[in-house]
């Protein structure tokens, strides 16, 4: 299924009353969620999606409960601890769960990102990601994850760490990359086609044949989501 398929058939599994107890496909191939998605008996609705990776973030105190409960070997885990406080270093985490969900994708398989309850330590972490993907800044890439998972609530310290992290990443691109006429500007035009792309509504596929408008927005995300494996 090609990627403007699949996104007009995501299936978010939620209502607005119910935004804590499901996940939340936040752009093509990476899902956010609480710990109650990752259980036993979620194994085949993970699979119907394609996600074979899990991203499991929890705290000291949290093991009895929030652990890779899936034994399957076709999963594969990443198991972080992180503290759910203002002080808690959570930029040095940014790098390896980058590099999962980069390997992730480059499998075909999609990536699940949970913690207890799927809004502060896992979204920041699903905000950095996109952050550094897209070419995002801090509150543009909140806008963009908020409107696909309502409740996310990052605590203070990681939304200053998210915007500490902004110029860290652009800085390193541009050095990786090699500065051309294009790249002071690419940030930018990213982060305006964004806002228009937050509006489309993934919660429901269409009931008829999209507009040219519409299927221009779904080309658009594809645009980013190929850019995802190329960056």
């Amino acid at each position: 299924m090609d990627v403007a398929t699949r996104c007009n058939n995501i299936s978010l599994y939620s209502t607005p009353n119910n935004w804590n107890y499901s996940m939340q496909e936040i752009i093509p191939g990476l899902f956010l969620g609480p710990y109650s998605v990752a259980s036993k008996d979620c194994r085949n609705l993970l699979l119907d999606q394609g996600i074979t990776h899990i991203v499991c973030v929890r705290q000291p105190g949290e093991d009895d409960f929030i652990r890779p409960y899936i034994t399957d070997p076709i999963f594969t885990y990443l198991t972080l601890e992180i503290a759910d406080t203002a002080t808690e270093n959570i930029i040095r985490f940014f790098p390896k769960v980058r590099q999962f969900i980069d390997n992730a994708w480059a499998k075909n398989a999609k990536v699940l990102i949970h913690g207890n309850n799927g809004n502060s330590r896992s979204a920041t972490l699903v905000l950095a990601y996109i952050m550094e993907k897209l070419g995002l800044t801090c509150k543009d890439a909140y806008t963009l994850v908020k409107k696909r998972r309502e409740c996310i609530k990052p605590n203070e310290g990681f939304f200053a760490q998210l915007a500490e992290y902004e110029p860290i990443y652009k800085a390193r691109q541009i050095l990786e990359q090699g500065e051309s006429s294009t790249d002071k500007h690419r940030y930018k035009r990213k982060s305006e086609h964004l806002t228009e792309m937050v509006d489309i509504d993934l919660i429901q596929p269409p009931s008829s044949p999209v507009s040219n408008g519409e299927d221009m927005c779904v080309q658009d995300l594809e645009i980013y989501y190929n850019q995802l494996h190329l960056m």
